[in-house]
């Protein structure tokens, strides 16, 4: 006979946002029973704890986006987690550069939004760059953000973890979602039944297909980019802050770019190669031929229709497995690199990236649906980490206290 568990809360999911929200739950209801369960050993096995660790400022995005506040509010909030919990931070900032005069409108647009964003950003001329990164380059002017910084996203997610257990917060390692038996209950890959008051999916890669299993996700898919780094591996430091080329603003990626680590290792990156499954990390690990299938047939139909660029955006991206292509897109924003000394690839990570499959667009801000008995975080969107506590304050108000108050 199956095991059986109750829970006023299930949250599905140990990454970032199944933390940030079971920490929102405990602080809001400091009696409630709360219940996180992860198919992986720990937290952070995924997105959470392979991506950059940037702790972006919000200039990138609409006034009118949740994004636009949720990083410049989660900015702050996780600066002062990570401070005040004595973890790791580089406060290296940001600096935006123009590669000719054809950007300098981007850079003025990308200031234009962190001011309406309520967001600290300047412009600076080419003699101000130099005092921040001598080695940078840009035409003219560049755009720069002191606020943006970096820290350990798995040491952050393990000291949540650590709070959330002492404060009562019920943790199962191993024990993923397998199906819906009814409204309130699941039963997970291990044979376990779970009731709860209200079932929380915060699945990241898996969480439109969770979705779908109670009546959501009608309209969206998730479609996998996998996004890897190049480390710089010679004793010198070429580069003092994060410097970023001027973006692309239709779709979501922000182009190859330096990132200076919370250890001071400078890497550059990322790609954002579409994946053949979910969790197409290397070779075939977690192989999936349901998966292989259905997002082949996406991404042939997007390639076709070249739906958003996905076309161009596509055979672009695959260059960058060629390392001296890769290298020659960061070349173009500082005026001396040895390349060679790239010659490390990071740890895969992929992008949980929502496509809605009515319109062929991918969607660029949060997404979450439900009702009284569950709710789905179907698009916790890059920057996802930096949003974190903010998003799941917003997740609470919005979508949890009004569905239950309904």
């Amino acid at each position: 006979m199956s095991q059986q568990l109750r829970a006023e809360y299930l949250i599905i999911g140990a990454g970032i946002i199944g933390l940030a929200l079971a920490r929102e739950l405990r602080t809001r209801y400091p009696q409630a029973d709360i219940l996180v369960i992860e198919k992986e050993a720990d937290v952070a096995f995924h997105g959470s704890g392979r991506n950059s660790g940037v702790l972006h400022a919000g200039f990138y995005y609409s006034a009118d986006s949740l994004k636009a506040r949720f990083t410049r509010d989660g900015n702050r909030m996780m600066k002062e987690y990570v401070t005040g919990r004595c973890l790791a931070i580089n406060e290296c900032h940001k600096v935006v550069v123009a590669s000719d005069e054809s950007e300098i409108e981007g850079v003025r647009e990308l200031q234009r939004r962190g001011e309406r964003n309520g967001v600290e950003v300047r412009v600076i001329d080419e003699q101000e760059l130099a005092a921040i990164d001598p080695n940078a380059k840009t035409t003219q002017i560049a755009l720069y953000s002191p606020t943006t910084a970096t820290v350990d996203p798995t040491q952050v997610c393990h000291a949540l973890r650590a709070d959330l257990e002492a404060a009562g917060v019920r943790f199962l390692f191993g024990q993923g979602y397998l199906r819906r038996l009814d409204d309130s209950s699941i039963v997970t890959t291990c044979g376990l039944n779970i009731t709860a008051g209200l079932t929380i999916n915060a699945a990241g890669l898996y969480a439109d297909r969770i979705a779908r299993d109670y009546g959501f996700s009608k309209h969206y898919t998730i479609i996998p980019f996998k996004g890897v780094y190049l480390k710089y591996t010679g004793p010198d430091k070429p580069v003092r802050t994060n410097i970023y080329p001027v973006p692309n603003l239709k779709n979501p990626f922000l182009g190859v770019h330096y990132t200076v680590t919370v250890d001071g290792t400078i890497k550059i990156g990322p790609t954002a190669i579409p994946a053949f499954w979910r969790q197409n990390y290397a070779g075939l690990d977690n192989f999936s031929l349901t998966e292989l299938l259905e997002i082949i047939g996406w991404e042939s139909r997007l390639f076709v229709s070249d739906s958003f660029g996905f076309r161009s955006l596509a055979l672009g991206e695959l260059k960058k497995y060629d390392r001296a292509f890769f290298t020659g897109l960061a070349t173009k924003m500082v005026k001396q690199i040895d390349t060679a000394r790239f010659n490390q690839w990071s740890t895969p990570g992929i992008r949980a990236q929502l496509l809605n499959t009515d319109t062929k667009e991918l969607v660029q801000d949060f997404v979450v649906e439900g009702d009284g008995r569950s709710i789905h975080v179907l698009n916790a969107v890059s920057p996802a980490f930096t949003c974190s506590f903010p998003f799941a304050a917003w997740v609470v108000e919005q979508h949890i206290n009004k569905e239950q108050q309904a």
